[in-house]
């Protein structure tokens, strides 16, 4: 998955980046994890970590899903910049968006959750002719899929599903999986993924 922390047009750009390295130094130093054992925990190098948490490197969204598995966090706790009010508004030109290098496949989160929520919210973008393929997340995750426009083909293992507007489609996400939009114009869907209980 290459994929690195952007925002979308119109959005600053620039500030993802160091909001993540600054939420990866918050979760990591509250775990009380040093550098080398977070970076023995999630296969990331000790030296990619430390340029993250500087704002130094942009992140690929799979070096962000193996630390977030480390640290037992979602990943949209990389880009929180709100507590947890009792009501919150997420303002469009706000939010943050993870969008692959060559800008084809795009994650916002909707909304960034306390750190220890089980579920998380997103927005996916995917632009026409475009596959995104999703390494197995922990054992028994699931995601909850809406296609909003266009249409999409989601593969999870060896299984092949044709999903057009308004279908819907849930998985355990445990399994290799992809995203495919062979479709004209770019699908827009709205995913939830529930994490499975602690200890699970």
């Amino acid at each position: 998955m290459d994929a690195s922390a952007a925002a979308l047009p119109g959005l600053d750009a620039a500030a993802i980046i160091p909001l993540v390295g600054e939420n990866l130094r918050r979760l990591r130093t509250r775990n009380g994890l040093s550098l080398d054992r977070l970076a023995k925990a999630s296969g990331v190098s000790r030296a990619m970590l430390g340029q993250i948490e500087l704002g130094r490197s942009s992140p690929t969204i799979a070096v962000l899903w193996k630390v977030a598995r480390s640290l037992d966090v979602p990943l949209s706790a990389f880009t929180a910049t709100t507590g947890g009010d009792d009501v919150a508004v997420l303002r469009a030109h706000r939010g943050k968006v993870l969008t692959s290098r060559n800008g084809r496949y795009s994650l916002r989160a909707l909304f960034p959750f306390p750190s220890r929520s089980r579920v998380e919210f997103y927005e996916v973008r995917l632009a026409s002719k475009t596959v995104e393929e999703a390494e197995p997340h922990p054992a028994g995750t699931v995601e909850n899929l809406v296609v909003a426009q266009g249409r999409v083909e989601i593969q999870v293992g060896g299984d092949r599903h044709q999903l057009e507007w308004g279908d819907a489609i849930r998985f355990n996400a445990d399994l290799p999986h992809a995203y495919r939009n062979d479709g004209p114009v770019e699908a827009l869907i709205y995913l939830v993924m529930i994490a499975p209980e602690s200890g699970a």
